[in-house]
């Protein structure tokens, strides 16, 4: 049995999907590794082309979700990247080390979005120009 808190996290990330609109799911897969453990893949592609892809592995332990590591990478129908936040240890150099996001200008601090901050942040970008 999946423990509760990390049902509730799988179960908001699909709650925020289901806000989206021109779109459909390439992928959507919750790898349970143990009752407190799992994997999660997302892409996400709007009808103009742009795609989200969603990485992260979670664990609950001491009743806290902890992010073990994460990518969440936007690009345009083009394959230009819009941004990518991720805890790849690089970028040391970086206030919010191991925590960054990757733009077109160049590397930024920054804490870890949530994913529906992520979904969000997407949402403003790809759905104004599709309607």
């Amino acid at each position: 049995m999946l423990h509760e808190i990390l049902q509730g996290y799988l179960e908001t990330i699909a709650q925020v999907i289901d806000t989206l609109e021109s779109f459909y799911l390439e992928k959507y897969e919750e790898e349970i590794l143990t009752s407190n453990r799992c994997n999660v893949r997302i892409r996400i592609r709007w009808s103009a082309g742009d795609l989200l892809e969603i990485n992260e592995a979670v664990i609950v332990t001491s009743g806290i979700l902890h992010h073990l590591n994460y990518r969440y990478h936007f690009q345009d129908a083009n394959n230009t990247m819009h941004f990518r936040y991720d805890n790849s240890p690089h970028h040391q150099e970086i206030a919010s080390f191991p925590h960054h996001k990757h733009t077109m200008k160049g590397v930024i601090e920054t804490e870890q979005p949530t994913i529906p901050d992520v979904i969000n942040e997407v949402k403003g970008i790809v759905e104004p120009k599709e309607n």
